[in-house]
C-alpha cells in the first residue's frame, strides 16, 4: 500500500467516524433521566414516638425520667444542625442533578459531587456525635440491653409497616 493510498484510507475511516459519532450524538437524548430518588434525603422517622419517649421501650430498659430527658435533650438541641444539614444535602443534590443532567463540564460536575459528599459527611458525623452523647447518658447495664431491645423495636416496627401495607392492598383492590 503506497504512503499516499495508507493515508487517503486514514482520513476516510477518521471522516466515517466523526460522522458515525455526530450522527449518534444527535440521535441520542441530550442526557440521561435523573436517578430515581426520594424528593428529600431525610429518613423517614418510624411510626410512634422515638425510643427514649416510648413508655414499654424505657421500661424494659430500665431509662429513669431524667435519662429520657436528657436524651430528648440532646436530640432538641441537635435537631436544628440536622435540620440544616439535610436542607444542604438535598440542595446540594438537586444541584448535582441538574449539572448531570444538563451535560455540565466534568469538572463542575467533580466539585459539586465534592461539596454533595462534604456536607453528607458532616451530616453523618453530627448524627452520629448525638447518638454518642445520646449512648453517654445511659449506664454501662442499660448500653449492653440497648442494642437487643433496640433492633427488637425496630423489627416490630418493620412488621407493622408491612401488615399496615398489606392491608391498604387489600383495600384498593
Amino acid at each position: 500500500m503506497t504512503p499516499s493510498l495508507a493515508w487517503r484510507l486514514f482520513g476516510a475511516v477518521g471522516a466515517l467516524t466523526l460522522a458515525g459519532t455526530a450522527f449518534a450524538q444527535s440521535a441520542a437524548p441530550r442526557a440521561l433521566p435523573p436517578p430515581a430518588r426520594s424528593a428529600s434525603s431525610r429518613p423517614t422517622p418510624p411510626p410512634g414516638p422515638p425510643w427514649w419517649k416510648d413508655e414499654q421501650f424505657k421500661k424494659d430498659l430500665g431509662l429513669t425520667s431524667d435519662e429520657s430527658a436528657k436524651i430528648d435533650a440532646i436530640f432538641q438541641a441537635t435537631l436544628p444542625q440536622l435540620r440544616q444539614g439535610y436542607d444542604e444535602l438535598d440542595k446540594g443534590e438537586n444541584k448535582l442533578s441538574h449539572l448531570i443532567e444538563t451535560n455540565a463540564d466534568e469538572s463542575i460536575v467533580v466539585r459539586q459531587i465534592d461539596k454533595v459528599e462534604a456536607t453528607r459527611s458532616n451530616l453523618n458525623r453530627t448524627r452520629t456525635l448525638m447518638h454518642l452523647h445520646m449512648r453517654q447518658v445511659l449506664t454501662p447495664e442499660q448500653r449492653l440491653r440497648f442494642t437487643a431491645l433496640y433492633e427488637k423495636r425496630q423489627h416490630d416496627q418493620q412488621q407493622q409497616q408491612l401488615l399496615q401495607q398489606q392491608s391498604s392492598k387489600r383495600q384498593n383492590h
